[in-house]
C-alpha cells in the first residue's frame, strides 16, 4: 500500500529498491531555505544491513502489510526454533536470528506473536515478562543500603540479571524479556 512519507514511523516495514526495510527512526528535517525532507534509518530484514534515505514530504512509499499469527514455541534444535500456529495448526521453522537476543527467554509452550511477510517470518515478539528460578544469587555486602544497591544473580537459562539484596537463590522472579532486568518476586 502506498503511504506518504512522512507518515512512516518507527517498526514500519517499507519495500524500498525491491528489498524489504524495518524502519529504525524518521525525522521530519526542514532546511532554512527549500522544501521539508524526511530522514528515515533503515535496516534491511534479510541482509541485517543499514541505510539512511532522504524522502520529500510529498513523496510515497511501499508500506508493507505484515500479517500477525499466535504461535506456540515447541523446542528448538541448533540454531533453528520450531513454532505452531494456533489457528492452523502448522509449524514453522525460524532461525535464531529472526527472534534475536530475547531467544534466552523463550520457554517451551510459550506463545509468541509471530509477524510474517508471504509466508516468511520477519520477527517474533516474546509476552513482554517471564518468570525464571534464580539458581545463584551473590551473598549480601554488608554496609549496603537496600534502596540503592542490587547484587548479580544467575538464572535457571544460564542468563546473569541484577536483583536486590533480599532475593536468595532458589526463588522465582519475573523478568524484563526486552532488557532482562530484575521486575520483581513471582507471586
Amino acid at each position: 500500500m502506498q503511504v506518504d512519507a512522512n507518515t512512516l514511523r518507527k517498526g514500519h516495514i517499507v519495500d524500498y529498491n525491491g528489498k524489504l526495510w524495518r524502519v529504525l527512526k524518521s525525522e521530519i528535517m526542514i532546511p532554512g531555505k527549500g522544501a521539508a525532507v524526511i530522514q528515515v534509518e533503515m535496516r534491511d530484514v534479510r541482509a541485517d544491513t543499514k541505510t539512511n534515505v532522504r524522502f520529500r514530504t510529498q513523496e510515497t512509499v511501499e508500506r508493507v502489510q505484515l500479517v500477525d499469527h499466535e504461535m506456540q514455541f515447541l523446542f528448538s534444535s541448533g540454531d533453528e526454533f520450531t513454532f505452531m500456529d494456533q489457528t492452523s495448526f502448522e509449524q514453522y521453522t525460524i532461525p535464531r536470528d529472526v527472534i534475536g537476543e530475547p531467544v534466552v527467554f523463550l520457554q517451551e509452550g510459550m506463545t509468541c506473536n509471530v509477524q510474517t511477510f508471504e509466508g516468511t517470518a520477519l520477527s517474533v515478539g516474546l509476552p513482554p515478562t517471564v518468570i525464571l528460578e534464580l539458581v545463584e544469587a551473590d551473598p549480601v555486602v554488608k554496609g549496603q543500603t537496600a534502596a540503592s544497591s542490587y547484587k548479580p544473580a544467575k538464572l535457571s537459562n544460564g542468563v546473569r540479571v541484577m536483583v536486590p539484596p533480599f532475593v536468595e537463590a532458589g526463588t522465582k522472579i519475573v523478568v524484563n524479556t526486552a532488557d532482562g532486568s530484575y521486575i520483581e518476586r513471582a507471586r
